[in-house]
């Protein structure tokens, strides 16, 4: 049973199976929200996706970044990503025409940010999610 469904902007459905959210800047004790920070974040967003679902290839969504009008600090100027990282497990039909419909799916696990602790759903998902390449991205299986 799927969490939710979303049309991607190729048309293709594809279904949400497992989602994990957390705060993007939770448990930061120092410092504050920057470039150097944010790629940190992004990168063990990704490694936290290869390593819990090492069967299916991982691809990040790139996040919005905000540079709210503070004054820069050591670290260079303040640049904000949206407070909810997220990673998720969606599967669809094959990408391979040729592969048996019944037999073969295809499955990829997406990371993204956003900005509420929201399931992404049908037209509701932000533009970003939609826009995923799946055809280039997900990788089929057999049953």
């Amino acid at each position: 049973m799927s969490l939710s469904r979303l049309t991607l902007s190729s048309g293709r459905s594809i279904e949400l199976t497992e989602l994990r959210m957390s705060s993007t800047y939770g448990g930061m004790l120092e410092g504050y929200p920057c470039q150097r920070i944010n790629e940190v974040k992004m990168s063990g967003l990704i490694q936290q996706a290869e390593h819990a679902f090492p069967f299916a290839p991982v691809h990040l969504v790139p996040p919005t970044r905000e540079y709210p009008d503070q004054a820069a600090g050591v670290f260079g100027p303040v640049e904000v990503l949206p407070p909810i990282a997220c990673i998720g497990v969606f599967s669809s039909t094959a990408v391979d025409p040729e592969l048996d419909a019944v037999l073969y799916r295809s499955n990829l696990v997406v990371a993204w940010f956003q900005a509420a602790p929201d399931v992404p759903s049908g037209e509701d998902a932000a533009s970003s999610l939609r826009g995923i390449r799946w055809e280039e991205l997900a990788q089929d299986y057999e049953l």
